[in-house]
């Protein structure tokens, strides 16, 4: 299977300074086409239009959270087979194997760093390129 490369990401962040400090790292450290919603509504709206390779997801929001969010998006043609990561500062161990289980490929910790993020998300996406289908 050819490497895909990494290109757009859709980002579901509700907190207006976390949404702008990593919607900066990923557009400007990380070069992506950065497709930012505020809530979970929103990115349901969003993705069959932008069609993002990666979906990025707060965990904790108002309204549909991060992971009523991943279901109904897979329920999307657009977004089905989408590989998501969610982002969140519930990072005990349960709660990462719970994420995983729901078929999150990785779980990125709040805070995170604003410099590394962008490379982290290339991480996770390049072993997803070379383990389709599996979890880390």
């Amino acid at each position: 299977m050819a490497h895909k490369p990494l290109k757009k990401i859709l980002y579901v962040e509700d907190e207006p300074d976390i949404q702008t400090v990593a919607l900066m790292a990923l557009e400007t450290i990380g070069g992506f086409t950065v497709q930012a919603c505020s809530s979970g509504q929103e990115a349901l709206e969003a993705a069959p239009g932008f069609e993002p390779d990666l979906v990025i997801l707060d965990v904790m929001m108002p309204g549909m959270d991060g992971p009523a969010t991943m279901q109904a998006l897979r329920k999307l043609p657009a977004t089905a087979e989408v590989d998501m990561i969610f982002m969140t500062a519930k990072v005990q161990s349960q709660e990462v194997a719970r994420y995983l289980e729901m078929g999150a490929v990785d779980v990125i910790a709040k805070p995170f760093d604003p410099m590394a993020l962008a490379t982290q998300v290339q991480a996770i996406w390049d072993r997803q390129q070379e383990e389709p289908g599996t979890a880390a």
